[in-house]
């Protein structure tokens, strides 16, 4: 018998392997260095940690409802595609911003051509806050009022210059007055007063919003209906090969966009990275246009969020994955927002981050054909999940001393073991406590604590951290805080007892050699034992002889 030509499997999974691939090939191109270039803008570690939190924040909400919102109406391709031209069009409205930071490369290119004024010291970069003429600036504007109007004491002049003093007092003068004329102005006011650094991180926190709310619903609405697709033709065990695709898409655009922005950064500086973007994003579209997307006109089967968060609340091993997968969520952010930084101020390249953040990528797919043994040889997965802390504190430590360009490649080697028997150990959680038919939900889950929820506490508190005692301390402290849980998670995981869901099909699909004959007999079921009757009978019947 023929098969159906209308379900075309392979042809599903190459077109699915292409969107994947370019679409993370875009985001590997611009997201791992967005903070760097807040902080070519001016901005500092705070305000940085600050919108990126809100990134993550506003994703841990938005995702699952975009999700369920296009499943519903069945809008998912029309949820996919316009997302790609959304995304790739709001987020060019951040090149419109001036940069106020000042950026010495020596040797790379003439300060004039990057419309940036090179620091006396010449080597290291410099945001707004560390300028003396511009917190005096800054000072005069917020505080000159006060000076003039309760004091008049000489000694003020040694720290407000009289230029400074009139002109912005004329300027608060001013303002009042129209507040005065105009009471719902208040705010506009207030705006206009603001010293160019706040009202630059107002701005670019609404940019990035508006950004990150049109690009998030894309992968999980395009990734809810392939799996869909797969399993309406039986076919789900293929869904595992399209993360292969989306970690070579992000080690592709992380080396490639580097090695442009270095080569062209006298031209363009870090425009590149969000050309790039954008023309991915749109190269993208076809691919979304064609992608198998399963649609359901008639079932509407409501989300098992809260189901696989009971399971997890209801399981101790599982309610330890999710504390450790939110510590790990945090410290990912920890490397993911403020690593580059480090690199930078060690005379880094964007081609040495883009190459060495391939390499994360690259070791993360080379991790997954060992993923198995490694588990067997540890006999239990949990242990994995030891093993992943372990390895992401070495690499958080690592980072914090770090002595020139390339020397970052070592630790980066380690995010196989890190992130990727993270993940491992994760699904395996998942399997065993997942009731059938939540699985992928319970994956989700566990997704979003990562990913989102942690993600979201460790950018803002490393913001504030950075601000305060500088990145090799975040680094450091980092490491302290996950080389204590990881103590703390192997006296746990020993001391409780493992739980495991009973499966049917695991039970049938079990060797059976690994168990008695005793055991055999006694689990032994209807179906099997019908099947030994129906033998025998057959049996019986052909040794029968015939009248």
């Amino acid at each position: 018998m023929q098969k159906n030509k209308q379900w075309n499997v392979k042809g599903a999974m190459r077109l699915a392997g292409t969107f994947h691939f370019l679409h993370s090939c875009a985001s590997g191109c611009l997201l791992p260095f967005l903070t760097l270039y807040f902080r070519h803008l001016g901005l500092t570690a705070t305000m940085t940690g600050i919108i990126m939190a809100s990134r993550h924040m506003l994703a841990l909400v938005w995702r699952p409802i975009s999700s369920v919102l296009a499943r519903q109406h069945d809008k998912r391709r029309a949820v996919v595609v316009g997302s790609l031209f959304s995304s790739a069009s709001v987020v060019l409205i951040l090149l419109l911003f001036p940069s106020e930071g000042l950026k010495a490369e020596s040797g790379r290119c003439n300060a004039s051509q990057l419309n940036a004024n090179v620091a006396e010291d010449g080597g290291e970069f410099t945001t707004l806050e560390n300028l003396p003429q511009f917190n005096a600036t800054v000072y005069s504007v917020y505080n000159t009022t006060v000076v003039t109007e309760q004091s008049n004491d000489d000694d003020t002049a040694e720290y407000t210059p009289t230029p400074l003093i009139s002109n912005s007092t004329r300027s608060v003068r001013k303002v009042r007055s129209l507040q005065e004329e105009h009471p719902h102005s208040e705010f506009l006011g207030s705006l206009k007063v603001m010293d160019a650094q706040h009202q630059m991180f107002f701005l670019v926190l609404i940019v990035t919003g508006f950004w990150e709310f049109m690009a998030v619903p894309l992968e999980w609405t395009a990734d809810d209906g392939l799996y869909e697709y797969l399993d309406f033709v039986d076919a789900t065990d293929r869904h595992r090969s399209a993360k292969i695709w989306k970690q070579l898409g992000a080690a592709f655009g992380n080396g490639g966009v580097g090695i442009l922005v270095t080569g062209l950064y006298c031209l363009t500086g870090t425009t590149a990275e969000f050309y790039s973007y954008a023309i991915l994003m749109i190269l993208t579209v076809p691919a979304a246009a064609l992608l198998p997307l399963y649609l359901r006109k008639r079932e509407r089967r409501t989300s098992g969020g809260f189901k696989a968060l009971q399971l997890v609340h209801g399981n101790s091993q599982a309610l330890l994955c999710a504390v450790t997968v939110v510590l790990t969520g945090m410290a990912s952010s920890v490397v993911s927002d403020f690593l580059l930084w480090q690199m930078q101020d060690h005379n880094a390249t964007e081609t040495h981050m883009g190459i060495s953040l391939a390499l994360a990528h690259f070791s993360q797919v080379g991790f997954v054909p060992l993923a198995g043994r490694l588990a067997r040889f540890l006999k239990y997965h949990g242990w994995l999940l030891v093993l992943a802390v372990i390895a992401l504190s070495l690499q958080c430590l690592y980072y914090s001393f770090l002595w020139g360009p390339w020397t970052v490649i070592p630790a980066q080697l380690l995010a196989g073991i890190s992130t990727g028997a993270m993940w491992w150990s994760v699904e395996s959680q998942c399997e065993d406590i997942a009731t059938p038919g939540t699985e992928k939900t319970m994956f989700r889950v566990f997704e979003l604590l990562s990913l989102e929820l942690g993600a979201g506490f460790g950018s803002l508190m490393a913001g504030f951290v950075v601000q305060k005692f500088g990145l090799s301390v975040l680094f450091q402290g980092t490491a302290l805080i996950l080389a204590l849980w990881s103590i703390a998670l192997a006296l746990l995981k020993w001391k409780i007892p493992r739980q495991r869901r009973i499966n049917y099909s695991r039970l049938l699909a079990a060797d059976m050699t690994e168990m008695s004959e005793s055991d055999s007999d006694q689990e032994k079921d209807w179906l099997e034992t019908a099947m030994d009757d129906s033998k025998q009978k057959n049996k019986w019947t052909m040794d029968k002889p015939s009248k």
